[in-house]
């Protein structure tokens, strides 16, 4: 059952655990200290305290590093370090194609609405090619609040010019869902593929190819 009146215009979709794995979350940073043998929970401790910072485009990523693992002598380097962490990111082939199907055949604006630091998040934008199906970037490193701050949805909202109800929001963690919600912002909870193209359905939004096959049958 269709369960939205209003047409859908326009997508909003986080990265992280969507079209990419995350790019720097517990366990790839949990990896990063096994692999060049740093003390995790020291290092955890560190990140949760600075990387608020990182995220919302105030530090850089040396900045950040100087002060997770660099404020002592190591025997490895600060590039090598950032290679590891690039590393991390790897793509959802089937979310990409889903949405990408989805924005031709419907003519939808898509903006990024994600937590990440600049020199990942360019990055991972340059190297998985994102603006091939994602019109703009409300990245926290860029609007400098980091979900769930509402003020990262409604400018998502004003670059696009659309109403909230106008709007899916695709991202896999719940409390950032609920708080799009709380702004009239409909919303998919990312579990995996299979699971969200459903939900585009009962939206009216439903792949080209499904489609035809309904059609011939």
């Amino acid at each position: 059952m269709i369960h939205r009146q209003t047409p859908i215009k326009a997508l909003l979709l986080d990265i992280g655990g969507v079209f990419l794995t995350n790019g720097w979350d517990r366990g790839s940073r949990r990896a990063a200290a096994e692999h060049f043998h740093i003390n995790f929970d020291e290092m955890n401790e560190r990140h949760r305290i600075i990387f608020d910072a990182y995220e919302s485009g105030k530090s850089t990523l040396d900045e950040y590093l100087n002060l997770l693992v660099f404020y002592e002598p190591r025997p490895f380097t600060p590039q090598e370090f950032k290679q590891f962490m690039i590393g991390q990111s790897q793509p959802y082939h089937d979310m990409i194609d889903l949405v990408k199907g989805l924005k031709e055949k419907y003519g939808l604006q898509t903006i990024a609405v994600n937590n990440e630091g600049k020199e990942i998040n360019e990055y991972r934008i340059k190297e998985y090619h994102l603006k091939s199906f994602i019109d703009v970037f409300a990245s926290s490193c860029i609007i400098q609040a980091r979900k769930p701050d509402r003020n990262i949805y409604l400018t998502a909202l004003g670059l696009l010019q659309v109403e909230p109800q106008e709007t899916i929001y695709v991202d896999d963690r719940l409390v950032f869902i609920q708080a799009a919600e709380q702004l009239g912002i409909n919303t998919i909870h990312h579990i995996n593929t299979d699971t969200t193209r459903n939900v585009f359905k009962t939206y009216g939004l439903q792949p080209e190819a499904e489609t035809n096959q309904e059609e011939f049958n």
